[in-house]
Parts: C-alpha cells; sequence; structure tokens
C-alpha cells in the first residue's frame, strides 16, 4: 500500500495480524528483503509492517540532500505506525535500518515494546571498535561523493556495486534497481546526511543509551562490520541486552540464513513482549 507521511508517500507492505513489528531495510535493499521474516513472523501470530525508505524502491526520492535527514527517515517510521493506528511496535531494523530503528527507540520509548539490531550496533559501539572498523567503513567516505561515488559504483556494469554486493542473494535485482541514475543517488543520500566526515570525531560517551530490550546479531560473514561494533553495544543498552553471533552468514542474514534468524527474532519478541506485560 502507499502511505502518505511527512509530504512524501512511502510503499509499505502490511500483513497478518497480531502484535505489530516494524522491519526496516538497510542499504541498498527495500521491504522485499525481509519477505523470509515477513512469513515467520505472520504465521506465528504477529503483523509486519514493513515500508520501503525515503529513497528507496517504490517510496518517494525528494530532491536535495536536505530531504535525507535521519531524523526525517525516523519521522516517516512514526508517522507510518500513526497512520496504521499502531501504539507500541517491536523494531527489527538491518544495516542502516538499525540505526534508524535505535533513533526511533532512543527518541520515542514509549512506542517501542522490543528492539533487534541485525548488523550494526550502537553508534558509540562503532567509535569505538578501533581501526578495524574503520578500515572496514572506508567506503562511507568515498559514498560523500557526488557523481564520483555513483560513477564508481556504476561504471564497467556496477563491477564495484557486484562486488560490494558478492554476498547478496538479490544482488542482480538491486543493481537492476540502481540502473536509474536517481535511485543510484537517492540511496546514497542516507550515507551523506547521516555519517558526514565529522561523524568520526564524535565522543561515544555523548552518545544517548537505548532504553528499550535490545538484541543484537552479527554475522562472522560481515566484510563492512567487525563483531566489537556489535558486541559492544550491550555497553549502551540501559535495559535488558541479548547478544547472538551467526557463523557463516555474510552481511545480508535475514536473506543468507532465514531459519537461523527467524528462530532468535521469534524468541526474542516473545521474551520482550513478555517484558512489556
Amino acid at each position: 500500500m502507499r502511505i502518505d507521511v511527512n509530504g512524501i508517500a512511502l510503499e509499505v507492505q502490511v500483513s497478518g495480524e497480531g502484535p505489530a513489528v516494524l522491519l526496516v531495510h538497510g542499504y541498498p535493499d527495500t521491504h522485499a528483503c525481509w519477505r523470509h521474516q515477513v512469513a515467520a513472523l505472520n504465521a506465528a501470530g504477529y503483523r509486519t509492517i514493513a515500508p520501503d525508505l525515503r529513497g528507496f524502491g517504490a517510496s518517494d526520492k525528494p530532491d536535495g540532500l536536505e530531504g535525507y535527514e535521519l531524523a526525517a527517515y525516523a519521522g516517516d517510521l512514526i508517522g507510518i505506525l500513526d497512520r496504521l493506528d499502531v501504539d507500541r511496535a517491536h523494531l527489527v531494523g538491518h544495516d542502516w535500518g538499525s540505526a534508524l530503528a535505535q533513533r526511533v527507540a532512543i527518541t520515542t520509548p514509549g512506542r517501542v515494546t522490543g528492539l533487534a539490531c541485525l548488523s550494526v550496533g550502537h553508534a558509540a559501539a562503532m567509535l569505538s571498535a578501533g581501526w578495524e572498523q574503520r578500515e572496514k567503513s572506508w567506503y562511507m567516505m568515498l559514498f560523500q561523493f557526488p557523481g564520483v561515488a555513483e560513477r564508481w559504483l556504476s561504471e564497467h556494469d556496477f563491477a564495484n556495486m557486484r562486488e560490494m554486493l558478492a554476498e547478496h542473494p538479490g544482488r542482480d535485482e538491486v543493481i537492476e534497481r540502481m540502473r536509474d541514475p536517481r535511485a543510484l543517488s537517492a540511496a546514497l543520500a542516507i550515507y551523506r546526511r547521516g555519517v558526514p566526515p565529522e561523524w568520526l570525531l564524535a565522543d561515544p560517551a555523548d552518545l544517548p543509551p537505548i532504553p528499550v530490550p535490545t538484541m543484537g546479531v552479527w554475522s562472522s560473514g560481515d566484510r563492512f562490520l567487525t563483531e566489537q561494533s556489535m558486541a559492544g553495544t550491550g555497553k549502551h543498552v540501559a535495559s535488558t541486552w541479548r547478544y547472538e553471533r551467526l557463523d557463516g552468514a555474510g552481511h545480508w542474514m535475514q536473506l543468507e540464513a532465514p531459519g537461523e534468524v527467524n528462530d532468535l527474532l521469534l524468541d526474542f519478541l516473545a521474551s520482550a513482549g513478555a517484558q512489556a506485560g
């Protein structure tokens, strides 16, 4: 369905009945990356809400970088819950979706029953993870340069993007979407507004903790994120914390190891729901 929030239209897949679970994708995905989780969650008695973020998939792509502040993405998520009359929801985020779900949990904890972070942990844990993590994040600096990043990703029939997405089961579909220059630039906007170079100078101690029950899941085959960047998140959770490591899966764990991810999510959601009473 199309849902109008904050002056734009977002494509949102809604299915199932029961407690709400908001599934938030990352770069360079769409709501389709949750297809295995949607089926499992619906079968277990949950209502799933899976949007295409602004700038991605079939959702609107505002002109100008000012439309891609992290507060705008987070505001869209709250707006979706409002339009669907959902007072509280579990949040599950992967990659950038994890960072956005954390932002919602920190700013509006009363709307969040539990938070599951896949791949990307708390920003303070990322900043404290050392040089290995900074080396793995080299592409974030490249993505800051309009035109340069687009050319690097797309030249030679998207050879560099194909290499970055080597483990992505839906790589060919992603490449086809990114052949649209507007889609390519709109997807990169989240990096250009979310992690400008000065972000690296932030003091981890100044970043607020996550105030809701939280589970972090890291996969050993992730080429972009160190284990410490997720395991260290527990120091920045002011509620119950659970850490899980998946061996063998790469960055897109929900697509590469759906059965294991689904089992973890169902167990965590049941626990967080019980805590919420």
